[in-house]
């Protein structure tokens, strides 16, 4: 199938390892043009450089961080600017921290907001004007399974991408008149080096060891493993693309069926 990604400016958020790395990744691939953006200026051109070397594709890489409220606008610019303008946009962050409610202040709360709910509100602000003057505009969130089956020992993530997902939803409805479509993901356990942290915490509460407890993660999974970032890019990479024009508002668990509900 052509997915007819080729030429096409996109920007993809937090995107120098993990998720947002294959996503960028698989629309290079696919032959868009693509800028990749994350906080650690180093990480981000080794990985624009490693990108670049595994597609053949020229690789824009835009250092900031996104929970910082000026940041968003300016990498919209940015991108635009040496574009001529913007198709697609993924906006996605690394995760708050973990832990229980009674352990998080309101200046954590606070920090968790600003990362995980108005950096994705702050780039689709910034990237609406040019999105507008798109025939292709599309925007994908990237959020969590967590949304439908809250994951223990993280209310941060449980609480607040939920808002991210209100966001998607509403600006689907709002804005598919103009022609612009709004989808998110919702990733379970993949292996990323977010997970590896996170299971690295969980080895620490429950004095086990890392691999017991990738074993026992895997073992909830209906497949028996855990996802793998090209499989979550696949997917990402269909949504934004022309080739999904009449998918929109939609909210995907890719998550190997870890989300048990039948709706």
């Amino acid at each position: 199938m052509d997915l007819k990604l080729k030429d096409l400016r996109v920007l993809v958020t937090g995107a120098s390892r993990g998720l947002g790395y294959a996503t960028a990744r698989g629309l290079a691939l696919e032959g868009a043009r693509v800028a990749i953006n994350s906080r650690d200026a180093d990480k981000l051109q080794l990985a624009a450089q490693k990108m670049e070397s595994e597609t053949g594709a020229a690789v824009l890489a835009l250092a900031g961080d996104i929970s910082d409220a000026a940041v968003p606008e300016q990498l919209v610019n940015q991108a635009v600017e040496a574009f001529g303008g913007l198709d697609l946009l993924v906006t996605n962050a690394g995760g708050p921290p973990s832990g229980k409610f009674d352990s998080f202040d309101d200046n954590i709360w606070q920090k968790a907001v600003e990362l995980s709910l108005m950096s994705h509100v702050r780039l689709i602000r910034a990237a609406l004007p040019a999105l507008r003057q798109s025939t292709h505009a599309s925007v994908l969130t990237i959020t969590s399974y967590s949304v439908k089956q809250p994951i223990p020992n993280l209310v941060l993530s449980n609480s607040l991408r939920l808002g991210t997902i209100g966001l998607t939803k509403s600006l689907a409805l709002e804005l598919g008149s103009e022609g612009i479509r709004f989808n998110s993901i919702l990733p379970g356990w993949t292996m990323t080096e977010r997970v590896t942290d996170l299971l690295r915490i969980r080895a620490h509460n429950n004095n086990s060891t890392l691999e017991e407890e990738f074993r026992k993660q895997a073992a909830e999974s209906p497949l028996g493993r855990l996802g793998k970032p090209e499989e979550f890019a696949r997917a990402a990479v269909f949504l934004l693309s022309p080739a999904a024009s009449f998918l929109t508002g939609v909210m995907l668990p890719v998550d190997g069926g870890m989300y048990k509900a039948t709706l």
